[in-house]
């Protein structure tokens, strides 16, 4: 990922979408013109209405019923043979649960694991390319939370068998990566994966768990420039893992800021998505940052504690996030987690 424009940045996943979200690499998201839009309303997790598994050997029992998170019931007979994602966290979890053989398309902006690309593209996380979809001839196709509900519904008139993922929470997002395990047949190797999320998770939670509430950091993130997140969102829930004291968590959701609000604030952590460049002035996201007016007084800028995030693992809601969550909390308490 080398040149991003404000909207690229937010578009990796999402970020934030939650959103807080979301990059592309080299390409424009035409689409996205306001990153608060990423991340929908919010919706129920998936939910299995069918007995998909015998206890002892993980095994799912088909015909498989199951609910995405707009509440629309799906039936597998069996396990998908072809697979697509127009979403980079759900390419992520598919690939780490061993189903790269079945994927037959992802977005244009899905990058990792490396062979994601090499897969046939299948367009925009927003609104992808449909002729490509269809072509694609998918028994189900993955989408996560940048796509809006207009599309969703249009993607199914077309016969599309599109199943709709919205995570706001660390267990959401691990919850997700079972139920593909659940819908394919791979449950033994989604626990892998979500095994060691939570011990990612569990291992920041001891490292901070002494850490009392008046001595908690304030910390302030931008994902993109001017752009941050608030509560109910999976990054705010990253910071509050972590330890750490949401300066922007009096609003709810992706929001742009007010710089004077974060003087104001004065937080004693900035983390920011590493190689984001504003699409106008050219300039990298950390030097907007630090030379804003009035921000030289801000605590985190007069300490140089204003840390560079992996944008990746920050924005997308998949099998790195509790990578990302690491190293967020290494950035916050580096004494503390190592």
């Amino acid at each position: 990922m080398k040149r991003k424009s404000v909207k690229n940045a937010f578009i990796l996943t999402v970020a934030l979408a939650t959103a807080m979200s979301l990059a592309a690499c080299g390409k424009k998201e035409t689409e996205i013109t306001n990153p608060s839009k990423l991340g929908g309303e919010g919706t129920k997790a998936p939910a299995a209405t069918a007995a998909p598994t015998t206890a002892a050997a993980k095994k799912t029992v088909y015909p498989l019923k199951i609910k995405d998170a707009t509440g629309k019931e799906f039936t597998f007979d069996k396990a998908p043979e072809r697979i697509a994602s127009v979403s980079p966290a759900e390419t992520e979890a598919l690939f780490a649960i061993g189903l790269e053989a079945n994927i037959v398309g992802v977005s244009d902006y899905d990058d990792y694991p490396e062979a994601a690309k090499t897969k046939p593209k299948l367009g925009s996380i927003t609104k992808p390319n449909q002729e490509a979809v269809i072509a694609a001839n998918a028994n189900v196709v993955f989408t996560g939370v940048s796509m809006n509900p207009d599309t969703v519904e249009k993607l199914r008139a077309l016969n599309i068998n599109l199943f709709k993922v919205e995570p706001k929470t660390v267990d959401d997002a691990i919850a997700n990566i079972q139920t593909y395990g659940i819908i394919t047949d791979h449950q033994e190797q989604a626990e892998k994966v979500v095994a060691k999320m939570k011990a990612d998770r569990q291992k920041v939670v001891n490292a901070v768990k002494d850490v009392k509430q008046e001595n908690k950091k304030k910390v302030y993130i931008e994902f993109a420039p001017g752009w941050t997140v608030g509560s109910g969102e999976f990054m705010d829930e990253l910071i509050k893992i972590s330890g750490g004291v949401n300066v922007a968590g009096d609003k709810n959701g992706w929001y742009q800021i007010s710089e004077e609000k974060i003087i104001q604030q004065n937080p004693s952590v900035i983390l920011f998505a590493n190689g984001v460049v504003d699409s106008k002035s050219k300039k990298p996201l950390d030097e907007i940052i630090r030379t804003r007016s009035g921000w030289d007084a801000i605590d985190a800028v007069k300490n140089k504690q204003v840390v560079g995030l992996d944008q990746n693992m920050l924005s997308r809601p998949g099998p790195r996030l509790t990578d990302g969550l690491l190293e967020m909390a290494k950035g916050i308490y580096p004494e503390l987690v190592k």
